[in-house]
């Protein structure tokens, strides 16, 4: 009985828009990822007591007035292994601290490619670093 094990990894998206949601999600299943999406804080909480997430990429705005960056604090405190990803619409110092203050290991524009989103989360994974990155091209420029 000399079976390898083999772990599903399991990424978190969460978005207000579906599109994009279904953009993140593409990626991710095609790399065998499962995919879990969420279009608002209340079905993300829901989802974090549900599941294990290896990988979480957040907006920091959500549709209805919710913040993103607590979110982004919660994943980190349950899961501080996993690559944690906030999309965000500005530049700021506020957003740079808001980051540090809620363990998010890479911020990226809201813009941001998801092909380049999720190949950066999954380097990240490979190489076991969940530390905050200032790599060229894949924080806020």
């Amino acid at each position: 009985m000399n079976e390898t094990l083999k772990t599903t990894k399991t990424a978190l998206i969460v978005h207000s828009d579906m599109s994009v949601l279904s953009a993140f999600q593409r990626p991710f299943v095609s790399n065998g990822y499962v995919a879990i999406l969420a279009r608002d804080l209340p079905t993300a909480l829901l989802a974090l007591t549900q599941h294990f997430f290896d990988v979480a990429v957040i907006s920091s705005r959500l549709a209805e007035g919710g913040d993103g960056w607590p979110l982004a604090g919660v994943v980190h405190l349950i899961f501080p292994k996993a690559f944690v990803g906030v999309l965000t619409p500005e530049t700021s110092v506020l957003t740079l601290q808001a980051a540090i203050n809620n363990g998010v290991t890479q911020i990226f524009d809201a813009a941001s490619n998801p092909d380049h989103v999720v190949n950066t989360s999954l380097g990240s994974q490979q190489t076991g670093s969940t530390k905050p990155s200032a790599e060229p091209g894949a924080s806020i420029q």
